[in-house]
């Protein structure tokens, strides 16, 4: 780079009187100016430009996508979080065993169903009849009764007693079998007394299956059982209740909740019914946090929901050298019924079965605090904090610097050979 020159001398108000050497140097010192000032229209460029590194979108990008387009549609919901927003959402109702099934008692009795196992067992009142031993075998133990095998309750609903013939058992509890098998007995044996036993329930069973120790039908018992109850009796769950989801399904409606919402809410603790399959998943519950927070990464919940406040904190915080505080985000899809509430227009139709929102709450008003403390985070949330506009700055001066640095160099090298 030459850097003396009469021109450059004139500008500089640097006669031709002067020492050499000075009109030298304020020659290479205004080269240097307009080096840098022919810089700053690519830090102009660099800054606008998509091509430089980023974690994510910014504050207002974000915001302008989500604004109606030319056409008049959006993409997705964006909703700036307040109190009024997050007062709403905790009016949402959640999954409820209680509201889909009612508030059911349990059965009334209990009657023995087509492949319940069912012993009958006779006694007669005086030896020698047709269920007792000879009159002279006074000796013998239990001479005056008689115990049928054990039979399996047939598809038609209907056990063999010897010399009652086929007898209807499904639908009737154990006593009313009873009555039915003396009524049939009573002109042929002597004073006939009758003892129904089912061995093995298998038509008043539920049954449990999933991340429980022992799956398998559970039967129920006469007082009646809840959903713990069965749980606890195919050995409890493998994993921590805030990672455990119950699905209850009856009748072909199937309903899930969190094992903590059982616990937390004894009316979610239902009677369960013969025939109710009940399944137990383990569902680790997690968020990912990206942008500028202090990790990005996918974070475990340590209880069924945490709250915005609880979330920044697990990721680290925001970031204080790289954070909009005016852009904090939280990404996930909303039930279509819940997000009417809020009272906006939906985005575009799409074959989405669920609304795409992205909330943007800010931190720079201290209200914000309180209104993180109360906003919840749900599973699969994304939280993503955007970088700060001087950032982009930031990026463009760690790239320039190097070619500005060697320009400099340039003029100082420059002025130092023609001294």
């Amino acid at each position: 780079m030459r850097c003396a020159s009469s021109r450059s001398a004139r500008l500089l108000g640097v006669t031709s009187k002067q020492h050499p050497t000075t009109v030298r140097s304020h020659s290479c010192l205004l080269a240097t100016r307009r080096h840098l000032l022919g810089a700053l229209p690519a830090v102009a460029l660099l800054t606008s430009c998509e091509s430089l590194p980023a974690s994510g979108p910014t504050t207002s990008e974000i915001a302008a996508a989500g604004r109606p387009g030319r056409a008049g549609g959006t993409r997705f919901a964006f909703v700036d979080v307040t109190a009024d927003t997050v007062a709403i959402m905790q009016r949402w109702s959640a999954a409820s065993l209680q509201g889909s099934f009612g508030r059911q008692r349990p059965a009334a009795r209990q009657v023995i169903g087509v492949g319940d196992y069912v012993q009958v067992v006779i006694w007669e009142a005086a030896a020698g009849g047709l269920f007792s031993g000879p009159a002279n075998d006074r000796g013998a133990s239990g001479s005056r009764s008689a115990t049928i095998p054990e039979q399996v309750v047939g598809p038609d609903g209907a056990l063999t007693v010897p010399y009652a013939g086929r007898v209807r058992v499904a639908g009737r509890s154990p006593a009313e079998v009873e009555q039915a098998i003396v009524q049939a007995l009573r002109e042929k044996a002597i004073e006939p007394q009758v003892l129904v036993t089912v061995t093995r329930n298998i038509a008043n069973t539920v049954t449990v299956i999933g991340e429980v120790t022992n799956g398998a039908r559970v039967p129920l018992t006469t007082r009646g059982d809840r959903l713990l109850d069965v749980i606890a009796a195919a050995g409890g769950t493998r994993a921590a209740a805030h990672e455990v989801f119950v699905t209850l399904v009856r009748d072909g409606a199937s309903v899930r909740i969190p094992m903590q919402a059982i616990l937390n809410d004894p009316a979610e603790n239902v009677y369960v019914q013969a025939g109710d399959v009940v399944s137990v998943a383990r569902d680790p519950q997690t968020f990912t946090a990206a942008g500028a927070t202090g990790v990005n990464t996918v974070i475990p919940f340590d209880a069924v929901g945490i709250t915005l406040e609880q979330a920044l904190a697990r990721a680290g915080g925001v970031n204080d050298s790289r954070a909009d505080p005016t852009g904090v985000f939280v990404i996930r899809f909303e039930r279509p019924a819940d997000y009417d509430q809020l009272g906006l227009q939906r985005p575009d139709p799409s074959a989405l079965p669920e609304v795409p929102v992205i909330y943007r709450l800010t931190l720079r008003d201290p209200i914000g605090f309180f209104v993180a403390r109360r906003f919840p985070v749900r599973n699969k949330d994304i939280v993503y904090v955007s970088n700060a506009p001087s950032m982009e700055i930031q990026k463009v001066m760690t790239i320039l610097l190097p070619f500005l640095g060697v320009g400099a160099t340039a003029v100082a090298v420059g002025a130092a050979t023609t001294r």
